[in-house]
């Protein structure tokens, strides 16, 4: 046997032995290791799957409320987002909040809701965006069944130059000003909208003929 054959033999049992040393002492804590990746996987998708089949069924039951409403069975579309107000999962219990005030203002309980629409407004666990469409909401019903005052208590936190519900809110606000003959402050209002680049093209052409109607009658001052 050559010199190199012999190192290389005595190099691998060198390795061998490493490789059983090293399996001694951590073999235990790699198989350990590897059934917490397994078991963590498992239960990650096992959570996800059950959120999801959750979130699936109370879909499924804000469509039949859906339909209900849309059916003209007001009292038991209410019952059914009440039932997932308090048992849904996922998005759809500010959803049903938010049909539930709907289907109020549908069978002209103005108060009621307005008052569900407050209710999501005022509620700091709902993200921003959804509690300003809430906003929006109650003031669309208070144009006819409020004051500008009202109005405004719910839409003038909208009503800046940053803010991307803005253009509604000056349409809402000039509405409310015109109905109670403030021709002057609607005026402002619509212009606002008018000028501004960002607005939605409908906006835009709401406000455009509502400022023509006010400057026509003659009560633009």
């Amino acid at each position: 046997m050559s010199d190199d054959s012999f190192i290389r033999e005595v190099n691998e049992e060198i390795r061998q032995d490493q490789a059983r040393a090293l399996w001694d002492r951590y073999g235990p804590i790699a198989i350990a290791i590897a059934i917490c990746v397994v078991l963590g996987t498992a239960a990650f998708v096992g959570y996800n799957y059950w959120v999801e089949t959750r979130a699936n069924r109370s879909g499924d039951d804000f469509s039949q409320a859906l339909r209900l409403a849309n059916d003209g069975k007001s009292d038991e579309a209410l019952k059914a987002l009440e039932a997932l107000e308090t048992g849904g999962h996922g998005a759809y219990p500010v959803l049903a909040r938010l049909r539930a005030a709907t289907v109020l203002a549908g069978k002209g309980d103005f108060s009621g809701a307005v008052a569900g629409f407050d209710e999501v407004s005022g509620d700091a666990s709902i993200p921003v965006a959804i509690r300003d469409m809430a906003r929006l909401r109650a003031a669309l019903v208070l144009v006819d069944h409020g004051t500008y005052a009202d109005v405004a208590t719910r839409v003038e936190v909208l009503n800046a130059d940053n803010n991307p519900l803005r253009h509604s809110a000056r349409e809402l606000l000039g509405l409310s000003a015109w109905k109670e003959g403030k021709s002057a402050d609607a005026l402002k209002f619509f212009e606002q909208v008018s000028a501004d680049d960002a607005a939605p093209r409908n906006v835009r052409e709401r406000v455009n003929l509502l400022t023509e109607l006010i400057r026509g009658s003659g009560n633009a001052s």
